[in-house]
This record gives structure tokens, C-alpha cells and sequence, in this order.
């Protein structure tokens, strides 16, 4: 290890995603791994209009709604990887052999351009890796909408994603799609984004998110 690395490593030396213990290397501490707000199963199923099945690794609560956060504002892209490796065991619980392509809902071009990372896509080309796929960008963000968490209701959640999102260059005809995201809370754009998809000839379309709200409603 260089001098440079070492005392980078004695700055900044490598925590918990979730808790921030200091910890010998990145990764997650083995209380977080046990005392995390998994969901139970993983196999609950969320009902999403146009969507086949949404599932999610955890609630959107306590320490995994912290570093989220900070992963989405705080420029810590390299939660990615480990978020990976629960995104992994949820494919593989609920749709393994079920999808032809993995993809995710994208950031506008804006905001791509002030966050420096698309955070969805992030977790695609991770989860990939540990799956052995190609990660296939299906969407663009045309319009640059304001954010869902501004908006009071659902109602205004569905209004405001309306036409925000069009087809990418990919051919999605016939294909079993899973989208990556970050939260889910009311579904309202992974509603649109499957709408868009199936409109398009994608025969499915299913979502997996890092952690959803308690307020997403359960099959």
C-alpha cells in the first residue's frame, strides 16, 4: 500500500453503508447484516398498475433510509456494490429464469449532470456483474420533472411523470424486463415506466427497488 493510500485510509477509513461503524474494509458491518429492516420475505409482492411484480430487500426506515440518502445526494456511488449483493438474492428469489433483460429507470439529463451518477443505473451495472448480464438501457427521461417526493399525493405522483419517459434505442419487443430503482413509495413512476415499455411490445415488466415505504400496498 502507497503512503498516499495509507493516510487516505487513516482519513477516511472505510465504515458500515448503513451504520458508519468503522469497519477493516467497505462493506457492512455482521450486526447491520442481522438487525437491517429486511423485508420478510423477500418474495412480498407489491401491486404496481402495468408492473408484473415489485419487490424490494428492505423498508425504507432507520438506518437503510440513511444510507440511501446518502448514497442518492451524498455522492457515495460506491454503496452501489453492496446493494448489489441484496438486489442479487431478490432476483434470484422471485425471478430467476423470469427476465430476458435487467435495465432501470433513468435520471434526466439534468439531473444526471448536477448528482454526477445515475443512481438506478449504478445498481444495474452492479447487479449485472454478480449476475453475469449486460445491462440494457430501455428508457431516457425526456422531460425534467420535479421530484416525486414533492409531490403531496398520488394523484399528483401519476400527473407529474406523465410522459416523462420514451423509449431508449433498445428493442424491447417480447422482452421480460426488470427495472432497477432506489425507493419505491407509491409506484407512480415504475407505472409509467412499464406502461411506456409495454406500450413499446415488452411482454413484462417487473421492478426491484433497494427498500420500499411502508404505505406501498402488498399482494
Amino acid at each position: 500500500m502507497s503512503i498516499i493510500s495509507s493516510i487516505g485510509k487513516w482519513l477516511f477509513p472505510p465504515k458500515c453503508v448503513f451504520c458508519r461503524k468503522v469497519l477493516p474494509k467497505d462493506g457492512i458491518c455482521d450486526k447491520c447484516k442481522n438487525l437491517l429492516p429486511y423485508r420478510r420475505p423477500m418474495k412480498s409482492k407489491d401491486s404496481i398498475m402495468f408492473v408484473d411484480g415489485a419487490y424490494s430487500c428492505f423498508h425504507y426506515e432507520g438506518n437503510v433510509r440513511d444510507a440511501i440518502i446518502r448514497y442518492k445526494f451524498g455522492g457515495l456511488n460506491k454503496y452501489a456494490a453492496d446493494f448489489a449483493e441484496f438486489l442479487k438474492i431478490c432476483v434470484e428469489e422471485n425471478l430467476e429464469g423470469e427476465y430476458d433483460i435487467i435495465s432501470w429507470v433513468p435520471l434526466s439529463k439534468k439531473r444526471l449532470r448536477k448528482r454526477g451518477y445515475d443512481q438506478a443505473k449504478c445498481l444495474a451495472e452492479q447487479l449485472c456483474i454478480r449476475l453475469g448480464k449486460t445491462p440494457v438501457g430501455t428508457l431516457v427521461k425526456c422531460r425534467d420533472a420535479a421530484p416525486q417526493s414533492r409531490q403531496s399525493n398520488p394523484s399528483s405522483r401519476r400527473a407529474n411523470v406523465l410522459g416523462a419517459y420514451e423509449i431508449d434505442s433498445a428493442d424491447v419487443s417480447g422482452k421480460r424486463i426488470i427495472l432497477l430503482d432506489d425507493v419505491l413509495t407509491t409506484g407512480s413512476t415504475a407505472s409509467e415506466c412499464a406502461r411506456i415499455l409495454k406500450t413499446a411490445g415488452a411482454e413484462k415488466v417487473y421492478l426491484i427497488t433497494i427498500a420500499k415505504t411502508r404505505s406501498a400496498k402488498k399482494n
